[in-house]
C-alpha cells in the first residue's frame, strides 16, 4: 500500500523560507516520477515542481530560482525547499507520485498517488 505523508508546512512572513518533506512508503521514490502540487482556496491545483527517475527536474515559472525539489534515497523522501516565499504561495501543498519510465518528463505524466497535504501560509 502506497502512502505519502507530507510535513513541514507552516506560517511565515513574505521573504521567509520553508522546507516541505514527503515520506514515502510502498514505493521507491527514485523509481518514480515525483512532484509537488499546490491548491489555494478557490483555485485549481497546479504543479509546482517535478523530478523524474533520471533526476530531471521541472518547475513552474512562478517558482523558478526560488524553489528546489530533491530526493533523499536513503530515507525514501521527497523535499521541497522554498525560499523567498511570496503571499501568493499560500496554499495546501501535496506530494504526488507516478510510476514512470526512466526518460519520462515528470511534468507530463498523470499522477495517481497523493498525500494528504500540508498547509503553507505566507503573510505580507
Amino acid at each position: 500500500q502506497v502512502q505519502l505523508i507530507e510535513s513541514g508546512g507552516g506560517s511565515v512572513q513574505a521573504g521567509g523560507t520553508l522546507r516541505l518533506s514527503c515520506v514515502a512508503s510502498g514505493l521507491t521514490v527514485s523509481n518514480y516520477c515525483m512532484a509537488w502540487f499546490r491548491q489555494a482556496p478557490g483555485k485549481e491545483r497546479e504543479g509546482v515542481a517535478y523530478v523524474g527517475p533520471a533526476r530531471n527536474t521541472r518547475y513552474a515559472d512562478s517558482v523558478k530560482g526560488r524553489f528546489t525539489i530533491s530526493q533523499d534515497n536513503t530515507r525514501n523522501t521527497l523535499s521541497l525547499q522554498m525560499n523567498i516565499l511570496k503571499p501568493e504561495a499560500t496554499a495546501m501543498y501535496y506530494c504526488a507520485a507516478r510510476r514512470c519510465s526512466w526518460w519520462a518528463r515528470p511534468d507530463a505524466v498523470e499522477y495517481d498517488y497523493w498525500g494528504q497535504g500540508t498547509q503553507v501560509t505566507v503573510s505580507s
